[in-house]
């Protein structure tokens, strides 16, 4: 009889759903996946950099909803997750710390590419337990990120402090896909790199994306003489900073806003 009883259970228990593991993320970019792909009980801890106004690229009032942690050892194993998620930096003390304590680590390289983007977004779904989830981000993402057809307009972003994003970088390719031309190779600029404001005046981009100007209107680019005596030949357009942090779902944002500038220089 009770091998009869144990038999009969046998279906409950393989239909049992699976565990799902509880995550900490100290990557605001990671952050922003997880929302989209994970349950919300399964998230212990965000990065504390998703609760700063000036640095999240999710709503406050969401990042608000979850523990935050600036990523030490102490901090991430007192919440006791199955799993730390994060990009490729970490301190060595973390990484001892969750070893010793048999807390799996999983980092993630920036993404240098949309296809490389999506894959790290099915993945992270893929470990969460919800990898459905994972395939409807990445097809909005790619959706998103649909080439515009036309001429290329030449164009920079251009962050405080004169860095600039070159080829084989993610922003070098959201411009391309939005429609215009990175001038970042004009200038002779390496994949990350600053540029003097004196090639900018002597070669002006048609467009300069402002990372300073979306949030306090101007910098010292923006408000240089020089370049306001530019005059119509450089149109200026404010590019919020979290647009540069992330890819993931930021990507969807970031090129709505590169589309709204594209459509706004004509054909």
């Amino acid at each position: 009889m009770r091998r009869l009883l144990a038999l009969a259970a046998l279906p409950l228990l393989s239909a049992a759903p699976p565990h799902l593991p509880r995550i900490v993320s100290i990557n605001p970019c990671i952050d922003a996946v997880l929302m989209q792909v994970a349950d919300p009980e399964q998230i212990a801890g965000i990065s504390h950099y998703s609760q700063d106004p000036r640095a999240t690229s999710i709503p406050l009032a969401q990042a608000r909803r979850f523990r935050a942690t600036s990523g030490t050892a102490e901090e991430v194993v007192a919440l006791a997750p199955d799993m730390v998620i994060t990009g490729p930096h970490v301190e060595p003390a973390t990484i001892a710390a969750l070893q010793r304590m048999h807390i799996k680590l999983v980092q993630y390289r920036v993404p240098d590419t949309v296809a490389d983007s999506e894959a790290q977004v099915r993945d992270i779904a893929r470990i969460a337990g919800h990898p459905a989830r994972g395939e409807d981000l990445a097809d909005r993402i790619a959706a998103a990120a649909t080439p515009v057809r036309g001429a290329r307009v030449p164009a920079l972003i251009w962050q405080s402090g004169g860095l600039v994003p070159g080829g084989g970088t993610l922003p070098d390719d959201l411009l391309t896909r939005a429609g215009f031309r990175n001038m970042s190779a004009t200038y002779g600029l390496k994949k990350w790199d600053v540029l003097p404001l004196e090639y900018l005046i002597a070669t002006p981009p048609r467009v300069l994306l402002s990372v300073g100007a979306a949030e306090i209107g101007e910098d010292r680019l923006t408000s240089h003489p020089a370049v306001r005596a530019l005059g119509q030949r450089i149109r200026i357009a404010p590019y919020p900073a979290r647009l540069m942090n992330c890819g993931g779902p930021t990507i969807i944002a970031a090129m709505a806003r590169l589309r709204q500038v594209r459509k706004g220089m004509g054909a």
